[in-house]
């Protein structure tokens, strides 16, 4: 039976509940299905309006689809990892861009000298883009849910990667995502359990 919105609290209804979080699995194993550039270009034109400190929206996305670029990325990630990357139909590496400042321009109009404020200082550029586009990665994963993809999120070697791809950039490289519609076993078995609010909530 399908809870009213009052019963669960919740301002969506519950087939996009369970589309987007509880119903939602990590993907490992993929279907025979193409992810569009266009797909991805949905999502990220969804997931783009999340918040994140000042509008710096510092998250930068390297999509490998090319078989030589993914045989070099396969290259670039934990062993035990190798062959989801090899075999999925598109993995995206999720970086952070260190000179978000000089887009701030086009990102805060609305605050003249805003590029100024962060010109002065990389090692706290650094951080605040790492923290912001880390906030990004989340709604990135909840978007790809949205159009009926799923994510698959791993460690790289992040210094081999940004080394291999990124060299001629400002960005850091801080997940790796394969993408694909979901399929296999890993979409059906038991979930693993989570904490209720009581356990992860303390209010004072």
């Amino acid at each position: 039976m399908t809870e009213t919105l009052e019963a669960t609290g919740l301002a969506i209804d519950d087939a996009t509940a369970d589309r987007l979080f509880r119903t939602a699995r990590t993907v490992t194993t993929f279907a025979d299905t193409e992810v569009t550039d266009e797909q991805l270009a949905a999502v990220y034109d969804l997931v783009k309006w999340g918040p994140t400190m000042m509008n710096t929206s510092p998250l930068r996305m390297l999509v490998v689809r090319d078989p030589e670029a993914r045989r070099r990325l396969v290259e670039r990630v934990p062993e035990g990892n190798q062959e989801r990357v090899a075999k999925a139909p598109v993995t995206v590496v999720l970086a952070y861009d260190t000179d978000f400042h000089e887009r701030l321009d086009v990102l805060v109009p609305h605050m003249p000298g805003a590029r100024d404020m962060f010109a002065g200082d990389a090692g706290a550029r650094a951080e605040d883009a790492r923290t912001s586009a880390q906030i990004q990665a989340g709604y990135f994963i909840v978007g790809l849910r949205a159009a009926g993809l799923a994510a698959g999120p791993m460690h790289g070697n992040y210094g081999e990667i940004d080394a291999e791809f990124l060299g001629d950039t400002a960005w850091k490289s801080f997940l790796v995502i394969n993408v694909s519609v979901a399929e296999g076993a890993d979409t059906t078995r038991p979930r693993a359990p989570r904490l209720s609010f009581e356990d992860a909530a303390r209010i004072v």
